[in-house]
C-alpha cells in the first residue's frame, strides 16, 4: 500500500513545472477584463466628444 505522507515528503517539483510557472506569470496577455476596460474607455471618449 502507498504511504501518502511519505510520498508527499519525497515530492520535488520538476524544473519544467517551475519554468512553465514563470512563463505563465510573466506573460502579459490581455484577458477579458482588459478588453472590456479598453472598450468602455473608448465608448466614454466618444460620448465626451
Amino acid at each position: 500500500m502507498i504511504n501518502f505522507e511519505e510520498e508527499v515528503r519525497k515530492f520535488k517539483p520538476s524544473l519544467e513545472v517551475s519554468e512553465a510557472e514563470d512563463a505563465i506569470y510573466n506573460n502579459d496577455v490581455k484577458d477579458i477584463t482588459d478588453v472590456l476596460e479598453e472598450m468602455l474607455q473608448q465608448v466614454m471618449e466618444r460620448n465626451d466628444n
